[in-house]
């Protein structure tokens, strides 16, 4: 998963300093984004409940819908604001390819017919329930079979905290999705590359100028001029704990084992994993449940960001490792499987929001998935405060404390058996 797990080196060595914002009011910022999430999860509908996003005054009469997980949650990304409002003021009509659809603000514009693409299952589940014409894809997805005809006018919002790669895999895609002459609105965060990758796009459209700003939000307006549309990045690739990892654009850890994973394996070299059934939550690139599959794990790896299942497929196909990649919003898409071990760096970021709702799912789905006496391996960042929702589900010990980071070792408890914490044992 993508957007989530923070860390940082202290200069000069030594243990990192925490900078992580457990909780504070949401507030409107730049656009009406929420400055951060609630970290208890909006208006008390739970995980799984969708309900409309709070809006900024000036989008009325507009709507749209959304969840936890879902960028700009509780209210609407502060890009995807200013895009409707542009594309608003521009009296855009007929038929709209949304690449990053979000929570479907842009079906509320008057006259528009949205054709709702998203990598995010949160968010998918959102356009599903607002009834869009929706389809899952990840940037560089070929979209001409569910929509033959291209559609004259195309919006994205630029993901330029995912890095720079994958907002070229972006702009490439949007180009690729536009027909000579058609019109691409793109959007995103002056302080996050915007500039940049607005010149890059205009490189392959031709013609194109901002047309909106609003606090650090920034929305152009491009022309594609006949062309060839620029080439994707090429994924990372490297080895870490006897398996390849193969990284695409703006996936967690796609050019290096990240330092709180590579904590969580190194002292799990000597679990037994042969046989069992393994959880990779938030599987990312899918370093951790390669390395579990390479074990003898029959592993199940699970992601809410389709590029990061594209790229966990990619690691055990590079690897002629057994197991199933998942796209699922947390569990929603696993059935009725059960699991022996979950192994999870959960995120704590949707976008640039520090948001705690969907690793304390994560946490919950221990409770549904673990079978009585399985376990949770969990590392994160020192200050997050999981051992009281862990404790509620088991016996749970702290197995290591190092660089910032911990990690936690949860037993699950059978039914009629005590829960609780057991005391850190160093």
């Amino acid at each position: 998963m993508t957007g989530g797990r923070k860390q940082g080196d202290k200069p000069g060595g030594g243990k990192p300093r925490q900078k992580i914002r457990i909780t504070r009011e949401a507030g409107q910022r730049r656009g009406g984004e929420p400055d951060a999430a609630p970290a208890t999860g909006g208006d008390g509908g739970g995980y799984f409940g969708v309900r409309p996003a709070q809006l900024p005054h000036w989008l009325d009469p507009l709507s749209a819908l959304t969840k936890p997980g879902v960028r700009g949650f509780p209210g609407v990304d502060a890009a995807q604001a200013a895009l409707a409002q542009a594309m608003r003021k521009d009296r855009v009509r007929g038929e709209v390819l949304d690449l990053t659809a979000q929570g479907g603000l842009l079906a509320r514009l008057p006259g528009v017919t949205l054709r709702a693409v998203e990598g995010s299952a949160a968010a998918l589940t959102v356009l599903k329930e607002a009834g869009l014409d929706t389809q899952a894809a990840a940037p560089g997805e070929d979209l001409s079979a569910r929509w033959p005809e291209r559609a004259r006018t195309v919006a994205l919002v630029l993901a330029g905290d995912r890095g720079n790669a994958y907002a070229l895999a972006q702009v490439a895609w949007a180009h690729a999705c536009t027909p000579p002459g058609g019109t691409l609105y793109l959007a995103g965060d002056r302080d996050k590359g915007f500039d940049r990758y607005v010149r890059q796009a205009g490189a392959a459209f031709g013609t194109g100028e901002v047309v909106a700003r609003d606090g650090g939000m920034r929305v152009a307006k491009l022309i594609r001029r006949p062309g060839p549309t620029p080439p994707l990045p090429e994924a990372e690739t490297y080895e870490a704990f006897g398996v390849k990892v193969v990284g695409l654009p703006g996936v967690f850890s796609a050019a290096k084992p990240d330092k709180a994973t590579s904590i969580l394996l190194g002292h799990l070299a000597d679990l037994d994993l042969s046989g069992q059934r393994v959880l990779d939550l938030g599987c990312g690139a899918g370093l951790i449940g390669a390395w579990a599959a390479s074990r003898g794990a029959q592993v199940t790896l699970v992601d809410g960001d389709l590029q990061s299942v594209r790229s966990s497929e990619w690691t055990l196909a590079a690897n002629a490792l057994p197991g199933e990649v998942i796209h699922s919003d947390v569990d929603a898409a696993l059935g009725e499987r059960q699991f022996d071990v979950v192994l999870t760096n959960p995120p704590f970021h949707v976008g640039r929001g520090v948001v705690l709702d969907v690793a304390r799912e994560f946490i919950a789905t221990a409770g549904r998935r673990l079978v009585p006496g399985g376990k949770m391996y969990l590392v994160a960042n020192e200050p997050l405060p999981y051992e009281q929702a862990l404790g509620a589900l088991g016996p749970v010990r702290e197995v290591v404390r190092e660089q910032g980071f911990k990690v936690l070792e949860l037993v699950r408890a059978g039914e009629g058996e005590p829960s609780g914490r057991s005391p850190r044992i160093s």
